[in-house]
């Protein structure tokens, strides 16, 4: 299986939201690197088993992006966990990871187990205020995030979360330039081939999500982008 790190476009699917058999298969059989299952709210341990389970009939990569410790469970490739760094909450930069480690700790393969450093950029996201993350003001607070991930946390990756806003092209630019080891996602707002493309000259994977519910078709066009 090919490394995450390698991995240059990614699907998030959102357990909460519907989709049919037909699209999930497009979705599946599209050549994007690998699917994500994750969300805001309503995610549950049944939804995610559910659609776990669709996608898992499909040769493509999956990974668990953890927000709920109710909703982990075994079957998936990876698991992405979140630190969210702009977080006044540290619910979310360390509290839930605690409370992790004490019931699932002597089962975890740390293979498999990605952390992030997460930046959310969209201050009026559901991200934003269900993780209480402060508003970000400048690319050199950004910046400073995206050292801290890589140099004091030795995080494999910083993710600069725009979530359904299309983010700041000169600051994805600018945070690449800093990073050396850790690996940039970006995620927020990508509707297009065209916007796909511009990001991807930069982050090292894009994910596409809302568009995914909005528009398939485009959403479907974005995979061609980063080929």
């Amino acid at each position: 299986m090919m490394d995450y790190k390698e991995w240059r476009h990614i699907f998030k699917l959102d357990p909460a939201k519907t989709i049919d058999a037909e699209d999930l298969e497009k979705i599946c059989e599209s050549g994007t690197d690998a699917i994500i299952i994750g969300g805001s709210d309503d995610i549950t341990l049944d939804n995610v088993i559910d659609l776990l389970m669709r996608v898992r009939r499909y040769a493509v990569p999956v990974a668990l992006e953890v927000s709920t410790i109710e909703s982990i469970t075994p079957g998936f490739d990876f698991y992405f966990i979140p630190s969210v760094l702009n977080s006044t909450d540290t619910k979310w930069v360390k509290d839930l990871h605690h409370a992790a480690m004490k019931e699932f700790g002597e089962l975890m393969n740390w293979e498999e187990i990605i952390p992030e450093g997460y930046c959310v950029l969209n201050p009026d996201c559901k991200a934003a205020m269900l993780t209480n993350a402060q508003q970000v003001e400048t690319t050199d607070d950004i910046i400073a995030y995206a050292q801290m991930v890589e140099h004091m946390f030795k995080f494999p990756i910083f993710y600069m979360e725009y979530s359904g806003m299309y983010g700041d092209v000169e600051a994805v630019k600018q945070v690449k330039s800093v990073l050396v080891r850790t690996h940039l996602f970006y995620g927020g707002g990508i509707q297009t081939e065209a916007q796909a493309k511009e990001m991807a000259a930069y982050a090292d994977t894009i994910i596409i999500g809302n568009q995914v519910y909005e528009n398939l078709e485009e959403a479907l066009k974005t995979v061609n982008a980063v080929k």
